[in-house]
């Protein structure tokens, strides 16, 4: 039996139904067609699946669709705005935090909800703050780098604003 859920992501409205066991990393990927967001382990343990609902880093491949009716979820799709990448997006680029790719998706996922809590986050709490995250291609510390990079683009963004 389908149940109908109603959500905006990356700024869109839909509207689908689902089954009630449909994981939302799997809603996002096969009904949605965003495949930026990866399937790495489906036991929460790799964050490769991290996505934003209501501004809050979440790992998709444990929240069901159904759960998600009625919010924002935001995807690395959806972070660029008007063909411009988002300051992790290139922080990630700019700092050599990619590597193989596969991780990344997660990692600037999750480091949106760094910086939104702590624009100007230490060192350790980087870290900390991407502990639930894996990357098989890397030690950490370009990672590490790129989102103090994009701490500092957004401080300098939000300055020039006057904000």
């Amino acid at each position: 039996m389908a149940l109908p859920i109603r959500l905006k992501v990356n700024r869109r409205e839909h509207q689908d139904a689902v089954e009630p066991r449909l994981l939302l990393v799997h809603y996002l990927r096969e009904v949605l067609g965003l495949t930026g967001t990866h399937i790495g382990c489906e036991t929460s343990l790799c964050g490769a699946c991290t996505v934003l609902v209501d501004g809050e880093a979440v790992k998709s491949c444990t929240v069901l669709a159904v759960q998600a009716d009625g919010a924002e979820v935001t995807t690395i799709e959806g972070l660029a705005h008007d063909g411009k990448l988002h300051a992790l997006q290139e922080g990630f680029w700019s700092e050599h935090g990619l590597q193989c790719g596969f991780w990344t998706p997660g990692m600037i996922m999750t480091g949106c909800q760094i910086l939104a809590r702590n624009p100007n986050p230490t060192e350790e709490a980087i870290r900390e703050g991407l502990e639930g995250n894996i990357c098989r291609c890397t030690g950490y510390q370009h990672i590490v780098n790129a989102v103090q990079s994009a701490g500092r683009q957004l401080r300098k963004t939000s300055a020039a604003a006057g904000r």
